[in-house]
């Protein structure tokens, strides 16, 4: 939510979606609680936040998500808009290696948050290999080494959650044990 927060505003958005993944091509989610409970997160943590919302695009889709499609669906709902695609900057200096990453930062342009042990040079590199320097910001905002792996490690072993994740999302994973 942070990064929802921060991007909207330095990037000027008018709505941040938050896109839950359905079938990951690659990762397999340890104790994936499935796509519909993860989408019934991200909407819960979406609520009362100002131009924040959970898309169940990837969700209903019966195919395997990939981003360059995903992007494809949002620019054939509405080709006039500006797409950004929000991602760590460990995500992004591993941008090469997705699916059509070319299609990827052809279709949106793409935000970038520093995240702790990523160097932005990495980010860099792999940006110019695909022709979109000019594609990407970089948002700076208070480095936070939260992620969804750590909530789910922080889960298994019985530590605090509070303020990692917004606190109906928090009542849903204890109420439904969660990551255990």
């Amino acid at each position: 939510m942070l990064l929802a927060q921060e991007a909207r505003w330095k990037l000027e958005l008018d709505e941040v979606l938050l896109m839950v993944t359905g079938r990951a091509p690659h990762k397999e989610i340890e104790e994936d609680p499935g796509a519909e409970v993860r989408l019934e997160m991200a909407t819960l943590a979406a609520e009362g936040e100002e131009g924040v919302r959970a898309s169940d695009l990837e969700v209903r889709r019966d195919d395997t998500s990939y981003s360059y499609r995903t992007l494809e669906l949002l620019a054939e709902e509405d080709g006039d808009r500006e797409i950004y695609f929000l991602m760590g900057a460990d995500m992004a200096a591993g941008l090469g290696g997705w699916k059509e990453p070319e299609r990827v930062v052809g279709l949106a342009r793409v935000g970038v948050v520093p995240r702790p042990g990523v160097g932005l040079g990495a980010v860099r590199s792999a940006l110019e290999r695909l022709g979109a320097a000019d594609r990407a910001e970089i948002i700076e905002m208070p480095l936070c080494g939260a992620s969804s792996t750590i909530v789910r490690q922080r889960v298994r072993e019985g530590r605090p959650l509070r303020h990692l994740v917004p606190d109906p999302v928090l009542s849903l994973i204890e109420e439904r044990g969660l990551y255990r």
